[in-house]
């Protein structure tokens, strides 16, 4: 009883504490300790050392070179104004009349492009605010528009996405980037036009209302400016990624030939081997053919490196506090209730996923948290590889976004708005419609058995 009570109050805890801005590179050790403390089953020290230190140098050790790729991919897009002059296209295009779809479809081909979602969101924050500016949209819907294009169908649901989170499952469960397809863009499809059709019917009622834009001081659009290259070099790189990714997944290492060298070598192919491969190529192409759009190329890369410590060393804490938790007996407990719950199994896995997600504040971290303690009991389930690994990260893509997600606070602090204004319509996007979506895709698979 004592090592249940120490995980339900260490867990609250991590969700308090994350919300209160404490982080959580400090938080999850020192809770983790805190759990096998109360627990009375492993001396506090050896749980740090033994347990969680192994367990999150083993998650960075499979997921570092995805991070770094990534990273440094998005702060050169944004460096040189390749993101800007992609996102300017699109508006020009649509026209001010679809300033919302706009903003969520620039936003994200960015995304889906293995553009990192900080970086997207400082991107497109000073032309989301023009667009809804000329179509009078009130700025307020923005932080929404912008969550909903990164934050969401882009990040977990559509098969093919270079987002690290979706090379997380690969590991565990032998799948790769398009894991079941049809699922994928069945909850794409559910939360896109689900998405956009909301934020336009609380566009309408707020014109009924006679809200308009509204007066917002220091709006800090001064991104807009500056030398640019063309949408077609700037597109180029994302195209790269796109290509490279398919072909090295579903040809290269797909097939028998590179599978036995591997294995005869002895090691495994690894899932997240295209999606580094393809955002190097492009990293490499963008130093040579945008070189004269850097002003300082070194730092920008040196940047973009050390920006991608941060994320991994955040949820490689959520890990390791993961892996103490796994150790403890009460977490047998634990997992035994949620496998006798009369439900489907694989509802199961979409309601422990995300809300272990909703309790860290992060997808990722709830994704990891439930693969490092999860997996082997969802395999276990007899559920498909390909079907776990899609539910998985849609599910984490559902409660991760509640008031204390640290994604939630930087996207609200770079729209220069609050929560007060904002968040109902953020909330709405990033965890109604995914919990949606991925209730249908359940339901669906288990109707229909398709992948």
């Amino acid at each position: 009883m004592l090592g249940v009570l120490a995980i339900i109050l260490t867990l609250f805890a991590l969700m308090y504490f994350a919300y209160r801005g404490v982080t959580v590179l400090v938080l999850a050790p020192i809770l983790a300790m805190s759990a096998a403390l109360l627990s009375g089953e492993i001396p506090a020290l050896s749980a740090l050392s033994n347990v969680f230190m192994p367990a999150a140098a083993s998650y960075i050790s499979k997921y570092f070179p995805v991070f770094i790729a990534g990273a440094v991919f998005g702060k050169l897009m944004g460096a040189t104004g390749a993101a800007r002059s992609i996102a300017h296209f699109i508006s020009e295009k649509i026209g001010p009349d679809y300033a919302i779809y706009a903003v969520v479809v620039a936003t994200s081909l960015l995304t889906y492009g293995g553009v990192s979602l900080f970086v997207v969101v400082f991107a497109m924050y000073p032309i989301g605010s023009m667009l809804l500016k000329e179509a009078d949209v009130p700025k307020r819907l923005l932080p929404a528009c912008l969550a909903l294009g990164a934050f969401t169908f882009t990040m977990t649901a559509l098969p093919g996405s270079p987002q690290y989170i979706n090379t997380m499952p690969t590991v565990y469960f032998d799948t790769d980037i398009y894991a079941a397809p049809i699922l994928g863009l069945l909850g794409s499809m559910i939360i896109f036009f689900g998405g956009t059709g909301f934020l336009n019917y609380r566009a309408k009622e707020a014109k009924r209302a006679g809200e308009g834009y509204g007066v917002h001081l220091n709006e800090g659009l001064e991104d807009l400016e500056g030398e640019a290259p063309g949408f077609g070099l700037a597109i180029t790189p994302i195209a790269i990624v796109f290509v490279l990714n398919f072909i090295l997944t579903k040809f290269y290492f797909a097939s028998d030939a590179v599978k036995a060298k591997y294995t005869a070598a002895g090691y495994a192919v690894n899932g997240t081997w295209p999606v580094v491969i393809g955002l190097s190529v492009a990293v490499v192409f963008i130093l040579i053919s945008m070189n004269r759009y850097l002003r300082e190329s070194n730092k920008t890369i040196f940047d973009g490196a050390v920006g991608s410590l941060l994320p991994i060393f955040n949820t490689a804490s959520e890990v390791g506090y993961g892996g103490v938790i796994k150790s403890l007996a009460a977490f047998s407990t634990l997992k035994l209730g949620i496998v006798a719950l009369a439900i489907p199994s694989l509802f199961k896995v979409g309601i422990s996923t995300t809300l272990l997600a909703g309790i860290v504040g992060s997808a990722s971290g709830g994704t990891a948290i439930a693969l490092e303690v999860l997996s082997k009991d969802f395999l276990a389930m007899g559920i498909h590889p390909e079907v776990l690994h899609r539910v998985m990260i849609m599910a984490a893509g559902g409660l991760d976004t509640l008031p204390h997600c640290g994604a939630v606070i930087t996207l609200l602090s770079v729209c220069k708005l609050d929560h007060k204004q904002s968040y109902i319509d953020l909330a709405a996007m990033t965890v109604g419609a995914p919990l949606i979506a991925v209730t249908c895709v359940m339901v669906f698979h288990l109707l229909t058995g398709l992948v």
